[in-house]
């Protein structure tokens, strides 16, 4: 009989643990990838908390020149979308994992240009959540940037 209530309060003990350890802020994971460009300021390419993945705002550096390819805003986005792919890549997800996009444009007329190589990223129309922000600069000079997040 105390042999089986043992059993019990362990399997309560682990269980809360296991809670505590899920909802502690400090449980959170750095992503780190080579697949993206470095961080340009004081923050992480992506954190993973809660089976969430929050990719930080991404501008067209490619990460292998470090150099910002601005020589069209098709070129911008896809360096982008590659940028997006290659932190999802590092942290075991893939482009239809996304479930919310927020794009950035420093002018707004951009948006047929963006919207068509955007869509071309998703399979089978699995699109997520977006809004498209027109806002006055961005980082760099960069006339486009893109922020995601992701589930697991």
């Amino acid at each position: 009989m105390k042999k089986a209530i043992f059993i019990a309060l362990a399997a309560v003990s682990v269980t809360s643990l296991v809670w505590v350890i899920v909802k502690n802020p400090e449980s959170k994971v750095i992503v780190s990838t080579d697949s993206a460009p470095q961080p340009i300021g004081p923050y992480s390419q992506a954190v993973v908390h809660d089976n969430t993945l929050y990719v930080s705002g991404q501008i067209a550096i490619h990460p292998k020149t470090g150099q910002l390819d601005t020589t069209s805003i098709q070129a911008e986005t896809k360096q982008i979308m590659n940028n997006i792919r290659g932190v999802l890549s590092a942290s075991g997800l893939e482009m239809r994992h996304i479930l919310k996009t927020t794009i950035y444009l420093t002018d707004i007329k951009f948006f047929p240009e963006v919207n068509e190589i955007y869509g071309s990223y998703f399979n089978d129309k699995n699109y997520p959540a977006r809004e498209t922000i027109a806002v006055k600069a961005l980082p760099k000079g960069a006339r486009i940037e893109i922020s995601v997040i992701a589930g697991f």
